[in-house]
């Protein structure tokens, strides 16, 4: 059953909590598509929630043709403010949306976490929009980073995976551990072939903006938290899994 949800106001920063901080777009996107580059495919690109296309216009570097999905039509506005008509632009629900077309990468970064049935649109990433030869690159926030479990043990919020009342407002329906986030991926289908973290986190959110326009946090420093995420990803700010058709 479908739950009647504003797209456009599920992006908008609630008074306590933002939909996305600059410890986003400034650290975790860049570490995301260092992570994704080894993988990536010849071809064209599907970015599945490309919100206001701040982490779509990394891309235009290393892809010629790419397509876009999303939700909010307020958000494609504000993307084609910043990227204008270098990309294809499709706003619909994942559920409703037909492409024309297979993709030889596919990218879906920080959103299954705000999809009803994750594992219906992970199907339909499977049996109708990547290609035999794509990647598939999935992103979501993990329940056991430490900036969560510390958060825990500070009675803000009640288990690792809880869903806060802010995040319902921005649209979240689970929290994903690597264990269950595997579970959904192979539940659709999909073959996964490398899997990891991204960045080990301690800190909030808002915590890492305080910081990283500052002397303390240098650019080593950041990228010691990247490699060590590598080790440990399980206690990284967000988990990785690259998937091939199933």
């Amino acid at each position: 059953m479908k739950l009647d949800r504003d797209y456009n106001q599920e992006f908008k920063d609630t008074k306590d909590h933002k939909y996305s901080y600059d410890f986003d777009f400034d650290v975790m996107h860049n570490y995301m598509l260092k992570s994704f580059k080894p993988f990536f495919r010849e071809g064209n690109f599907l970015e599945l929630g490309s919100f206001k296309g701040d982490f779509t216009k990394k891309f235009l570097s290393y892809f010629n043709d790419i397509t876009c999905v999303e939700a909010s039509v307020e958000a494609i506005n504000l993307a084609k403010d910043i990227i204008g008509d270098k990309v294809k632009y499709v706003h619909g629900m994942f559920e409703d949306i037909s492409l024309p077309t297979k993709y030889s990468n596919i990218v879906l970064t920080h959103v299954l976490e705000h999809i009803s049935d994750p594992v219906q649109i992970l199907k339909k990433i499977n049996d109708e929009w990547l290609s035999d030869n794509g990647r598939f690159f999935l992103v979501c926030p993990n329940a056991n980073a430490p900036s969560r479990q510390i958060a825990v043990k500070m009675g803000l919020i009640s288990h690792n995976s809880a869903i806060t009342p802010a995040e319902k407002e921005h649209g979240h329906q689970i929290t994903y551990s690597l264990d269950t986030l595997e579970r959904d991926a192979k539940l659709a289908g999909l073959k996964v072939v490398h899997r990891s973290g991204i960045f080990f986190k301690a800190l909030a959110n808002f915590q890492w903006d305080q910081l990283i326009n500052t002397n303390i946090i240098s650019k080593e420093y950041l990228d010691g938290c990247y490699e060590l995420g590598q080790q440990y990803p399980d206690l990284c700010s967000s988990i990785f899994l690259m998937c091939e058709k199933g």
